[in-house]
Order: structure tokens, then sequence, then C-alpha cells
């Protein structure tokens, strides 16, 4: 086998076994990594593991299906069931030794998150993943692990819900964002309304639990910094930017919403 046949191979199976959509990356990463950040357990290490399992079980799961739906086996075919298999096992072997550590309690918030990702598999399987409510079931479905590792890690059940809702609420609204900009950025109109009303709702739903002691100011703040940039990036004064562009803004701007709420969680702000 020659270099460029082994790197072909390479590229067919890395497509199999890993999702294209770069952004979900970030919306997966945020929560493990908030979770892990204020309250670090082994159990919630083992829970995080399970919740990557289980995201990139998705992808492969995906394409088998579509494959069984057409009655026809591909080259891939084989390869995305092995996947599955692979993933399914890493993510219940995960979610079982964080319940064996922490207790079953520590996966409610994931339980409560089921109907999200189930919707996102329905779309899934009927092919319109690119529809408004499955792009949002997703992210409001993976934030749900920051609450169960805090669980896991020892907290209360309000303030770990808490992480769940600042996630949401950052997440959310920044799909909403990147719709209205990127149709933006190609020259077609679009309603900004909805997505700067996200923005406000998201930060008077953390400043609410702000007041209630149950989320930190800095979490606030973080989301003021995101109002600001939906507001300047669906204005006339925005500078045009590539969706590659836009989309590593946003995993830096969730990167600094995990960053600030940890801190603010570390510090008592």
């Amino acid at each position: 086998m020659t270099a460029e046949t082994r790197s072909s191979a390479l590229r067919a199976l890395r497509a199999v076994a890993l999702p294209a959509e770069h952004g979900g990356w970030g919306f997966l990463l945020e929560p493990l990594l908030l979770g892990l950040l204020v309250a670090p357990s082994w159990a919630g290490a083992s829970l995080s593991l399970g919740v990557f399992g289980l995201y990139l079980l998705r992808h492969p799961l995906k394409l088998a299906l579509a494959d069984r739906r057409r009655g026809r086996r591909f080259a891939r075919t084989a390869a995305a069931e092995r996947f599955a298999l692979v993933y399914t096992a890493v993510g219940l072997a995960g979610l079982g030794g964080a319940a064996a550590l922490a207790g079953s309690q520590a996966l409610l918030p994931l339980a409560a998150a089921i109907p999200l990702a189930l919707t996102l598999l329905g779309y899934d399987a009927a092919n319109r993943a690119r529809d408004l409510l499955p792009e949002l079931a997703a992210p409001a479905a993976l934030a749900a692990s920051a609450a169960s590792i805090a669980l896991a890690g020892g907290w209360a059940l309000p303030p770990a819900l808490a992480l769940w809702a600042i996630l949401a609420a950052r997440a959310i609204p920044s799909v909403l964002y990147v719709r209205a900009r990127l149709w933006l950025e190609h020259g077609r109109p679009t309603a900004i309304a909805p997505a700067l009303l996200a923005h406000v709702g998201g930060l008077a739903a953390v400043v609410l639990l702000s007041l209630g002691g149950l989320a930190p100011r800095l979490a606030a703040a973080a989301l003021v910094a995101l109002l600001a940039r939906a507001a300047l990036g669906l204005s006339r004064w925005r500078r045009s930017a590539t969706a590659k562009v836009i989309g590593f803004r946003e995993m830096a701007y969730g990167g600094l919403t995990v960053l600030a709420t940890a801190a603010g969680c570390a510090l008592g702000v």
C-alpha cells in the first residue's frame, strides 16, 4: 500500500469515525471543562468520558442507519457499525463508572436532557439536522453534562442545575446569532431581533440566578460580552468574516464563558 493510498484510507476512516461539524466540539467540551473545573472528581472524569463516547456515537450511527434504510452496504457501513459499538461501550462504561462512584443521582440532569437528545436524533433520521430546532436542542442537551459532573463532584442539585442554565443561556443565543450572521454574510435578509432577544433573555436569567446566589456574577459579565458581540456582529458596522472565522470566535467566546464562570465559582464573585 502506497503512502497516498494509506492517507486516503485514513481520511475515509476519519470521515466515518468523527463528525464533520466543528461547532459541535465547542458545545461538547464547554460543559465537560466547566464541570471538571468547578467540581473535579474521578466520578466526574468517568462521566465526561461517557458523554464524550455518546457524543461520538451519533455520527457513525447516523451513517449506518442511513445505509440500512437504503438497503445497501458500502465499505463504510461495517466501519460505521464497529465505531458505533465502540462508542456505545465507552459511553455506557463511563456513565456506569460515574454512577458506581457517585451514585445514580449524578445522572439526573443527563436523564432530563434525553428528550432534547431524542429530538436531535429524530431530525437526524429525517435528514433535517440543520433545522433550527435540532441545532438548539443539541447544545442544550450537552450543557446538562456540566450539572451531572458537578453532582458527581459533590455539589447540591440547585447550583449544579444553574451551571446547565448558564451554558444553555450561552449556547442557544449563540446558535441564533451564528445563523443570522451567516445569512448576513451571504447577503441574505434575515431577522436579527430573535438573536438579540435571546441574548437579553439569557443574560436576564443568569442575573436572576446570580441574585439568588446560584450563579457567579462573572458568568453574567461573560454574557454581557456575548450580547455586545451579537449587537456589533449583526449591525451595519460589523466586519466581514468567513464561516470558519465566525466559528472559531464562537469557540473563544464559549471558552470565555467557561473560564469566567469557573473563576466566579472559585472566588465567590
